[in-house]
């Protein structure tokens, strides 16, 4: 499975550090994987959408993340539904708030 992330460099806009998130979560037939719409908040730019995208990858089971910041959504597609606290840690890793599913 490839993992796709956003790993843009353009600089902070000063807004790094803080965050929420929420999530929705689909089951994609035929293939047992999930996908879930998480909400975060404090993402700003590139940067912001980066470091959230690399702790998202790093969990167990994650195949893809697409984090943006203009809509403070991080959607997840993983082997099975994920820990909400194993996704609370890694985004608060990050510098940011998951407010939860969006």
């Amino acid at each position: 499975m490839t993992t796709e992330t956003n790993t843009s460099t353009s600089s902070c806009c000063g807004s790094c550090g803080s965050g929420s998130g929420t999530t929705s979560e689909v089951q994609i037939e035929g293939t047992g994987a999930t996908t879930t719409v998480y909400k975060v908040s404090g993402m700003t730019c590139g940067h912001c959408e980066g470091a959230v995208s690399q702790e998202m990858s790093a969990l167990d089971g994650v195949s893809a993340v697409q984090a943006v910041a203009k809509t403070g959504e991080v959607t997840v597609t993983s082997a099975a539904p994920l820990d909400e606290e194993a996704v609370r840690a890694a985004v608060d890793e990050a510098g940011y708030e998951l407010i939860g599913r969006a």
